[in-house]
C-alpha cells in the first residue's frame, strides 16, 4: 500500500512563480477596472484599522461601489495604457482606490467616510479622463447619484401628467354638481 502523504516535488523558486502570477493577474484586473470605470478616488489610509477598512469596504459594496488596496507599482503598471494614467502621481504611500460605474457613488462614500475618520484622506482622483483634485471628488460627492435623477426625472414626468388629469376631469365634475343641482330643483318644484 502506498503511503498518502507522498512528498511532492516543487521547483526550489515556487513560491516566486506563484507571486509573480498572482501581481499580473492582480494588473490584469486593476488595468480592466481602470479603463472601464466610472470614477476612481485615490486616497491614504494610514492608520485604519482592519475593523475601519471593513466598514469602508461594506459601506462601499452596499452602495455598488468597490475598495481594492494594492502596491502602488502594481496600480501605475496597470494605469498604463488608459485615458487615466495621468492619475499615477497619486499613488505614493498607503493608498487605497475605490471605485464605482455611477460617477458619484465611491466619491460620496469616500467623502462621507473620511468626514466620519479624519485617517481617510481623499488624494484626488479620475472621471473619464477628467482628473479630479481633493475638492473635485468632493464636488462630485454632493451631486445626486443616478438613481436619485432617474427618480426625479420620473417625479418631473408624472407631476403635469397628474395635474392635467385633474384639470380635465374637475370641468366634468362640476358639470356632474351643476346638473345634479338642477335635478334637484325640478324635484323640489
Amino acid at each position: 500500500m502506498d503511503n498518502p502523504a507522498v512528498a511532492v516535488s516543487l521547483p526550489p523558486d515556487w513560491r516566486e512563480q506563484v507571486d509573480r502570477a498572482a501581481k499580473t493577474e492582480l494588473v490584469a484586473t486593476l488595468h480592466d477596472v481602470f479603463s472601464n470605470t466610472g470614477v476612481v478616488v485615490v486616497a491614504h489610509y494610514a492608520g485604519l484599522s482592519v475593523a475601519d477598512m471593513t466598514d469602508f469596504r461594506g459601506r462601499m459594496r452596499e452602495a455598488g461601489g468597490k475598495v481594492k488596496v494594492a502596491k502602488n507599482r502594481l496600480a501605475k503598471l496597470a494605469l498604463e495604457g488608459t485615458e487615466i494614467a495621468h492619475m499615477a502621481d497619486l499613488l505614493q504611500g498607503p493608498t487605497v482606490i475605490a471605485y464605482s460605474e455611477d460617477p458619484v457613488t465611491a466619491p460620496k462614500i469616500a467623502v462621507d467616510y473620511a468626514k466620519a475618520n479624519e485617517k481617510l484622506v481623499i488624494l484626488g482622483g479620475a472621471m473619464g479622463s477628467t482628473a479630479l483634485d481633493p475638492d473635485g471628488v468632493k464636488s462630485l460627492a454632493t451631486m445626486p447619484s443616478l438613481d436619485e435623477l432617474r427618480a426625479k426625472i420620473v417625479g418631473m414626468i408624472n407631476t403635469p401628467a397628474t395635474r392635467v388629469a385633474q384639470v380635465l376631469s374637475a370641468p366634468g365634475g362640476q358639470l356632474a354638481r351643476v346638473l345634479s343641482a338642477y335635478a334637484e330643483a325640478d324635484k323640489a318644484a
